[in-house]
């Protein structure tokens, strides 16, 4: 099992803080930084607006050919749910350059907690899958009453990836266990900061949460349960708050290694300030 670690989204502007990754960096180097100690990143920016061949060839060139993305779906598809036969087209054309340098992962379409299990979402969700037919998608949903075994098997059936996720245990949410419904696995650690998960008036403060070795050593566990039913998994950290998910990434690497589970770690070059 190929094992890709990275962060959802690599323009954090708090990561210039002394000691991390961009201090002194200007901000159109910040990919470049980025991916000299990740292998894997969520293009959180394409949620918002999808962007141009232009602008994923810049992606693919900044990143040194040493990153793949997992490529969020535009709020049309997930949150709007009313896509137009151009909004499809150019969220599966773009990224082409992506695919033609090899760094294209998952396409992600994270549906929000008021996306519950009902027939008009279920058949939304099959519509869905059948539009991205030939990609792989990874479906986060966060509602629990999609949360059983039935689900995953018809996610299976349709070529649909599910997210495991990690949430604060704040209930109404899918329990945070490694599900496997394809030969690609996906993971989304969004920290456990119960106390602002509802309240937080943005999703910095949401995240704002900084894992512990135990439970980076809980999910290394769950994680290397799976390894023999999947030739790739993508682990993406949400908690990138204050540079959390920098500390919470080689704690990750560490305790799957000591698994026997091998996670290979970019050579940062001359760039050793991971932390």
């Amino acid at each position: 099992m190929r094992v890709y670690i990275g962060c959802g989204s690599y323009s954090n502007d708090d990561w210039t803080a002394p000691g991390l990754i961009y201090e002194g960096v200007k901000k159109d180097g910040y990919l470049d930084a980025y991916a000299r100690h990740f292998d894997a990143v969520e293009l959180n920016s394409s949620f918002y607006a999808i962007p141009g061949l232009k602008a994923f060839e810049g992606m693919a060139r900044k990143s040194g050919g040493r990153t793949r993305f997992a490529v969020k779906l535009n709020k049309a598809f997930t949150h709007e749910r009313a896509p137009t036969d151009t909004d499809y087209d150019r969220m599966l054309q773009s990224p082409e350059p992506l695919r033609d340098a090899g760094l294209m992962g998952p396409y992600l379409a994270q549906f929000p907690y008021s996306f519950h299990r009902t027939a008009d979402n279920r058949k939304y969700l099959l519509a869905l899958s059948e539009r991205f037919a030939g990609h792989e998608l990874a479906v986060e949903l966060r509602h629990g009453s999609w949360d059983k075994p039935e689900v995953r098997e018809g996610m299976g059936e349709f070529g649909l990836l599910w997210v495991s996720p990690d949430y604060p245990p704040v209930g109404g949410m899918p329990e945070p266990q490694v599900h496997v419904t394809g030969d690609v696995g996906y993971l989304r650690l969004h920290g456990r900061n119960e106390g602002s998960w509802w309240e937080g008036k943005s999703a910095a403060e949401r995240h704002d949460y900084l894992y512990n070795r135990a439970e980076m050593d809980e999910w290394a566990e769950k994680i290397a349960l799976v390894a023999e039913d999947l030739s790739e998994i993508y682990i993406f950290f949400e908690n990138t708050t204050k540079g959390h998910a920098l500390k919470n990434i080689p704690m990750l690497r560490e305790a799957l290694n000591a698994r026997g589970v091998p996670v290979q770690t970019p050579d940062a070059g001359d760039d050793g300030r991971l932390l």
